[in-house]
């Protein structure tokens, strides 16, 4: 049967709108996918990641997206696990995103680096292992201090704030544990600190308590704890059931919003330096944390802020390049500093090294019932 002229026109002509409609449609969206531990060891770091981004994503829609597109998120979980992580960044690269953002643990960013390296799309990560930018790529970004930058200033206290002259050290056996330990014990030994106890944990571990009697018996004069958020709080519960008095040091996790919440009491008194928190005397902080908790209904950590400025850090440099262009993304952040007042997402000022390493404000913080309680803000270290 022949079609007559007219009914093929029409036909060719809905085929036609049709496929630019769909040319249309994906003119309007930008991707932005994020690899993150959405179960598994990290879920709680992952989870509250994921939620800032989801935040960040919907007021920027919200207003217009991002030069006229609206961001298309999708989240991929990476299960915890390094291998599954590099097959999930494997699966978006071949869907040409962006930028990519996560994941959050250490080893996963470590076996993920080279491919978004290879594929010229940055990479937006939470991981804090100092090695992750020590690398060579160019297109790996933190939103969080390295342990070569964070640790020295727990170190600092340690040691003009305690007057420690031994110490304890207890961390937890994967790519972040072993990068913080490494990083401590060096610096100890440049203070003439002695580590008098090097105690292995596992990812995961439920049960602490020989841990804690290894520590108590090392007598030392500060307890230096580097482990996830859940196996933090288990620490710390074991620590006060066998009766520690010494005190107990960390970095962010330790003092983190999961961790106090999964601890209760046994987390008063913990001590340390924390990169992001919530609790920062800093209203554009605290006004993202009262946005976190009405839209999430729960109280965000560092990670949720992490995940929050990485969506924002998108939009600073895109709308200073002015187009969508990986490879110029990643030239143009080298270097670059963000200020709240030209885009009030990011929150607080930071500024980016040739090496992808973030410099901010950081804070001294203690918990005392229940609350991190600031004690000092320290400043940027490249004023």
């Amino acid at each position: 049967m022949i079609m007559n002229t007219s009914r093929l026109m029409g036909v060719l002509l809905a085929g036609g709108l049709a496929m630019a409609a769909q040319g249309v449609n994906a003119q309007q969206t930008i991707y932005l996918p994020n690899i993150v531990e959405l179960s598994g060891a990290g879920a709680v770091s992952g989870t509250n990641w994921r939620d800032g981004i989801i935040l960040a994503v919907e007021e920027i829609n919200a207003k217009g997206g991002l030069l006229g597109r609206k961001i298309e998120l999708e989240h991929l979980d990476t299960q915890s696990d390094a291998g599954i992580s590099r097959t999930q960044v494997q699966k978006v690269l071949d869907k040409n995103p962006y930028v990519v953002l996560g994941p959050v643990f250490s080893g996963s960013v470590l076996v993920d680096l080279a491919l978004t390296a290879q594929a010229e799309v940055p990479e937006i990560v939470g991981g804090e292992a100092a090695a992750i930018t020590q690398k060579g790529s160019k297109y790996i970004f933190r939103t969080s201090f390295g342990q070569q930058s964070s640790i020295p200033k727990v170190v600092n206290y340690m040691r003009d704030g305690l007057k420690a002259k031994n110490v304890a050290v207890v961390w937890v056996n994967n790519d972040f544990g072993k990068g913080g330990r490494d990083n401590f014990v060096k610096e100890m030994a440049k203070n003439d600190i002695k580590v008098v106890a090097d105690i292995s944990t596992e990812s995961g571990q439920a049960d602490f308590s020989a841990d804690v009697v290894k520590v108590k018996a090392a007598n030392a004069d500060a307890i230096f704890v580097y482990t996830n958020e859940e196996e933090s709080a288990r620490f710390l519960k074991e620590a006060r059931k066998q009766g520690i008095k010494t005190p107990l040091i960390g970095e962010t996790t330790l003092l983190g919003q999961k961790v106090i919440e999964l601890a209760g009491d046994a987390a008063n008194g913990v001590r340390g330096h924390v990169g992001l928190t919530a609790d920062a005397p800093i209203p554009a902080i605290q006004e993202f944390a009262k946005r976190f908790k009405a839209r999430f209904n729960y109280v965000n950590d560092h990670n949720g802020i992490k995940g929050y400025t990485a969506v924002y850090m998108v939009k600073a440099v895109t709308e200073k390049i002015g187009k969508f262009d990986s490879k110029l993304f990643a030239q143009t952040l080298h270097g670059m500093t963000i200020k709240p007042e030209q885009e009030p997402g990011i929150l607080m000022e930071a500024t980016w090294d040739a090496n992808g390493d973030i410099d901010r404000a950081s804070f001294l913080a203690e918990i005392v019932d229940g609350k991190q309680k600031i004690v000092e803000i320290l400043p940027k270290l490249n004023k």
